[in-house]
């Protein structure tokens, strides 16, 4: 038995997509941010870094979401080496780059003391995110596998990133094939059970 512990609207969703589509056998426990649940002891107990995910499996505790993933869904990573990579690749991309830039429009005390700072951040990030989306719409037909399809891991964090480009002030259907991944992915039943459980806000 696995337990996840998750915060909607956060890249953990993105794990609970991959354990519904491999069909594990989990637990998902809600982390309240509203109430900083992650600063408390109890939690940090779990996950010291006081972040979402965090994964408990039977030989211990995972975090960080490219880990998580391929742990949970080893089958939806590409045998061949350089599609693994490109895989992998476009994950680093969403968690390293993308990510950041999206949580500088909510979280801008982690870089920064200043208010006026974090309207400057915040200020920025339709601008980021826009490039991000451009960047990918160029790279999806690139890749050597069928995005949209749950093929491969990497499927599960685009879509819960792609889902914060409204919020972030960025219309997507300025990216066509943006939006024809997502609307393949919503008719998956293993994000269909992500948002009627209400991991979407």
């Amino acid at each position: 038995m696995l337990t996840l512990h998750y915060a909607p609207k956060t890249i953990s969703v993105a794990v609970a997509i991959a354990l519904e589509e491999v069909g594990a056998d989990y637990t998902a426990v809600r982390v309240d941010f509203a109430s900083s649940e992650q600063t408390q002891p109890a939690y940090r107990a779990i996950n010291p870094k006081g972040r979402v995910p965090a994964l408990i499996t039977p030989e211990g505790v995972l975090t960080e979401t490219p880990g998580l993933l391929e742990y949970v869904a080893p089958a939806l990573v590409p045998g061949d080496a350089f599609a693994a990579a490109r895989m992998r690749e476009v994950m680093a991309y969403l968690n390293g780059t993308m990510h950041p830039h999206h949580a500088h429009g909510l979280r801008g005390e982690r870089w920064a003391d200043e208010e006026s700072s974090f309207a400057d951040m915040k200020r920025k990030v339709p601008e980021r995110m826009a490039d991000c989306a451009a960047y990918l719409e160029e790279m999806l037909p690139t890749l050597p596998f069928a995005c949209g399809d749950m093929a491969v891991v990497s499927d599960a964090y685009l879509y819960v990133v792609l889902s914060w480009l409204p919020g972030d002030g960025v219309d997507i259907t300025a990216y066509p094939g943006l939006v024809a991944f997502q609307s393949k992915m919503r008719a998956r039943p293993s994000v269909q059970a992500a948002h009627d459980t209400g991991m979407f806000g």
